[in-house]
């Protein structure tokens, strides 16, 4: 295998989850009669420019499909980040109606209806047509296309510059990652900024964060890395912030190298310097992560089957591809989960993939009056414990894997 960035020979590997489906590929009821195409899920890291990435076994169109069941909008949480992020960026860069900002991976259109509610001209680029179709829905014009050079060309061409870019949880999503930044360095006006948003490697690593790994994920991202690949596509790093969304996350700031005019943040030498004393550019770093993982895995295991061999109810909450892994890993199956429910309509009355687990509304929940409710979306622990608070009423209980195993 060669490195994604800098086309080096990759041999070290760093996780092995055996064999999954894509982790969004939601079955039918009548699908349930047809096989499934399972790939291997192993993780390798570059010991030249230190990213590590995803064995590529399929085009991306197969996890980013049409009926793409994805949706934003349908964690409160999400949202206002979202809208905080909007004012932040607003306030920070002098953002009027005479901007434009351009949302790449743009969903439903969770984030640009608060640029909308300003009067500020925005345009989203989304390559799944079903959630495409909602944002349009709201107003917000959007592109359905997936976004590299060819597609800033474009836009360049149609006088598309933008003032600001945005694009959180998509640079780990893509498998030409020199074209879809080279794509931002074009489309950015010289003064203009983009900021990107993934989950921090580094976190990953410390918290044994596992089930962030699927194939839609093909690359993990420390900051060492990201800049490498930014300078060597035409942006540069002038800021960075540790935010707290999704276990723990990155939100980098860039502008065009050589042309922008941001000064560059202390906070991005801090940082680098925290990764290196961590020892992220070296191999160490990577070592015995496979063995923490699996002791996840296994807590969580002799734990479903205790409370099987006791008849008491496990339920999960949220169909999220992060569920999908951890559920395929450890093989846990219907006989150990008896379902799981989702606020998102697009998954309800399906099946997660591998497990073929059932997947229903909540009110699935008040019926049922299971003993335990796995958050398989760890990262919203406490909107979904709140939400579902009322099981206290007949002495149920939360459960979460990672990093540990905690009931509650």
């Amino acid at each position: 295998m060669k490195c994604r960035h800098c086309n080096s020979l990759i041999e070290n590997e760093f996780a092995d989850l055996g064999t999954s489906p894509p982790s969004n590929s939601y079955l039918r009821e009548d699908q349930l009669h047809k096989p499934e195409v399972f790939y291997p899920l192993r993780v390798k890291v570059c010991d030249s420019c230190w990213l590590v990435q995803i064995e590529d076994f399929t085009n991306r169109e197969e996890f980013f499909s049409s009926d793409y069941a994805y949706f934003s909008s349908f964690s409160t949480t999400w949202l206002a980040h979202a809208k905080d992020y909007v004012e932040k960026m607003v306030n920070r860069f002098n953002l009027t109606e005479t901007s434009f900002v351009l949302e790449v991976a743009s969903n439903d259109g969770y984030l640009l209806q608060y640029v909308k509610e300003r009067s500020i001209p925005c345009m989203g680029v989304e390559p799944t047509k079903s959630t495409a179709e909602v944002a349009i829905s709201k107003g917000i014009p959007t592109r359905q296309e997936f976004f590299g050079v060819k597609l800033a060309e474009s836009l360049v061409s149609e006088n598309k510059k933008a003032d600001l870019t945005a694009a959180n949880n998509v640079l780990a999503h893509v498998p030409d990652i020199n074209d879809f930044i080279t794509g931002f360095s074009i489309l950015l006006k010289d003064t203009g900024v983009s900021t990107f948003e993934f989950p921090h490697l580094f976190q990953l690593v410390n918290h044994s964060q596992f089930d962030t790994i699927y194939h839609e994920h093909y690359s993990y991202l420390s900051l060492i890395a990201v800049q490498k690949i930014f300078l060597a596509n035409g942006l540069e790093v002038f800021d960075v912030e540790e935010i707290s969304t999704h276990g723990g996350s990155l939100r980098v700031y860039a502008q065009k190298k050589e042309k922008g005019q941001q000064k560059i943040s202390d906070r991005v030498t801090r940082l680098i310097e925290k990764e290196k004393n961590a020892g992220v550019d070296t191999l160490s770093f990577y070592e015995g992560f496979q063995s923490k993982i699996n002791t996840v895995k296994n807590q969580m295991l002799e734990f479903l089957i205790k409370a099987s061999s006791e008849k008491k109810i496990v339920v999960g909450y949220g169909a999220a591809a992060k569920g999908n892994t951890f559920l395929n890993y450890a093989g846990i199956r219907s006989d150990l989960i008896s379902f799981v429910v989702d606020k998102n309509p697009h998954k309800q009355n399906k099946f997660l993939p591998g497990s073929r687990i059932p997947i229903y509304d909540e009110q699935k929940i008040k019926t049922i009056k299971p003993k335990y409710v796995v958050i398989f979306p760890w990262n919203l622990k406490s909107e979904v414990s709140e939400q579902l608070a009322y099981i206290r009423e007949w002495g149920g209980k939360f459960v979460v894997a990672i990093p540990n195993l905690e009931v509650f």
